[in-house]
């Protein structure tokens, strides 16, 4: 590529000259297949900005090339067959400030691959380690500005819009509508600047979409037939399971798989022996398991003959949930705590607010609402079970903030009503239906659900559950299970008289690294205060 192409497609470098002072600083662009960022050399420390990964491309040797550019002083850079590096520069005035220096722009050395950038799978929750595309919202073609939306994302825990960054138009879609299990990073699209260049990319796969373990593949060499000794060792022994399905069927050949291949075709249940490989050698790549499931490749089926039976795929969020419900119930010591608290003093206060909620125009108090109160004040009495085990320390939080669990269709949500403690119980029951709401439209964003410090679960009132022992959800030390209110015949004021009596149970599973029994009691205490004297909440 020339100085003038380059020069001539670079927006960035087009308009060094509205960038303001800094000493001392030369920018380099690198083209090695390593780099993809500019360096910023401030009196003799260089400084990498973000960049993009490149393609590498087999080129001759060329002699070296010199050319100049000025801006606000002159610059002269020398180019070799695979790097770009400045041979002198003098800025005069100042030129760049060091806070300015742009991002770089994925550029490829190749004539038929103009300027571009590979849009990666983003990271959109803090445990999010794979996404899947629930839809595009912008098709090939379309011109993109910075702040529109172009799809949803389906992260671990909701379905979010991912924004443009850049201004461009919209190439090449690599993952389409409905595609599972994008790792993060894994290039979903293609944007370029000028739209005369979005035909180039028809064709265009990036590498390492393909297969992202790319490194293992790269060499043609056929892997020996008998693994060295000292392989056997830093492997470990395989199950049965995954014997069966590495198991050759021609001769007793070994089948040569990457690992990633292996591992879909382990959770897959898809023997090896059924599917041809396309990589170097007859290598079976990630893609050929695809390819095969795709195309109706039969599984092979563990159930036991003569059972019915039908394998329903799970959601993003239901394997998210799952390792994390197990990580907790394996990781943190559970121990549960119960108190059964009189309810009918709680159920008149509803009965008298609802009137007043309904006269002003608000959304009625549910019993859940005057919960999520009673815990978040309790949590200001004990703070001790506001808190998270951090190994070295115990992590106490000043704010309460209260998750709230919602069943939906599309799995279990626990959106977050921050500082509950400071909020009225009108201001409670509208941002628990309006978030509720969202949970069943799988439409929460991050900010709805992440922050939390204390979780309560209700199966009393939607489901007439008795009561329960719920999982702790981590990185929290404690949740609150619910259960329901039922009537029971208690002794009277006087000798002989009987009365009736609304009781609710409520189960405390603590940490008990962080929670000793005597805080959960204390914390259940003034939880059961606040529940049969509801009043003091208003205070």
């Amino acid at each position: 590529m020339s100085a003038a192409h380059l020069l001539r497609h670079s927006r960035k470098l087009r308009s060094l000259q509205n960038a303001v002072g800094c000493e001392n600083l030369s920018l380099v662009r690198h083209y090695s297949s390593g780099s993809g960022s500019f360096i910023a050399k401030e009196n003799g420390v260089g400084k990498r900005t973000r960049g993009t990964r490149f393609s590498q491309h087999n080129q001759p040797a060329k002699e070296p090339e010199t050319f100049s550019l000025g801006v606000n002083g002159s610059c002269t850079w020398r180019r070799t067959s695979n790097s770009l590096t400045p041979s002198a520069a003098s800025w005069l005035n100042g030129s760049l400030s060091c806070g300015q220096v742009v991002s770089a722009r994925p550029f490829s050395s190749s004539a038929d691959l103009p300027p571009h950038q590979e849009i990666g799978m983003p990271s959109l929750s803090p445990t999010m380690t794979e996404g899947n595309i629930a839809k595009w919202l912008k098709k090939e073609g379309d011109k993109v500005s910075p702040g529109e939306v172009l799809c949803e994302v389906e992260t671990d825990k909701a379905t979010v819009e991912m924004e443009c960054m850049e201004e461009g138009y919209l190439a090449k879609i690599i993952q389409g509508d409905g595609a599972k299990e994008i790792k993060v990073g894994e290039v979903i699209a293609i944007t370029v600047e000028e739209e005369g260049d979005i035909e180039k990319f028809k064709d265009y796969k990036p590498s390492s979409s393909a297969e992202p373990v790319a490194p293992a593949e790269s060499k043609a060499q056929p892997e020996p037939s008998q693994p060295k000794v000292d392989e056997k060792k830093l492997t470990q022994a395989p199950d049965a399971k995954a014997l069966k399905i590495e198991e050759a069927s021609q001769s007793g050949d070994r089948i040569f798989a990457s690992p990633l291949a292996r591992k879909l075709a382990e959770d897959n249940n898809v023997p090896l022996s059924s599917v041809k490989g396309t990589g170097p050698d007859g290598r079976i790549l990630k893609a050929d398991i695809e390819d095969y499931l795709a195309k109706g490749g039969t599984r092979e089926a563990f159930a036991a003959p003569g059972l019915g039976y039908i394998d329903i795929p799970n959601a993003q969020i239901r394997k998210v949930t799952a390792n994390r419900l197990l990580t907790s119930k394996q990781t943190i010591p559970h121990y549960y705590l119960t108190v059964d608290a009189r309810v009918d003093k709680l159920v008149k206060l509803r009965g008298e607010l609802n009137p007043l909620q309904d006269a002003s125009g608000g959304k009625k108090i549910s019993i859940n609402d005057l919960v999520i109160k009673a815990a978040a004040l309790a949590l200001r009495k004990v703070p001790q079970c506001n808190s998270s085990w951090m190994n070295d320390f115990i992590r106490q939080y000043h704010n309460v903030n209260i998750n709230v669990a919602v069943q939906t269709e599309h799995g279990l949500f626990v959106p977050v009503i921050r500082d509950a403690d400071k909020k009225g119980l009108g201001t409670i029951a509208e941002e628990v239906k309006q978030l509720a709401q969202k949970a069943r439209d799988n439409s929460l964003k991050p900010a709805d659900y992440e922050g939390g410090t204390f979780t309560v679960s209700n199966l009393g009132g939607p489901f007439g559950i008795k009561q329960f022992c719920a999982i702790i959800n981590p990185p929290q030390s404690a949740i609150l299970a619910i259960g329901s209110a039922e009537k029971r015949v208690i002794p009277g004021s006087a000798d002989g008289q009987y009365e009736f009596g609304s009781f609710m149970s409520a189960t405390l599973s603590c940490d008990h690294r962080v929670i000793d029994g005597a805080i959960g009691a204390e914390f259940l205490k003034a939880f059961k205060g606040y529940m049969e004297n509801p009043t003091s909440m208003l205070l």
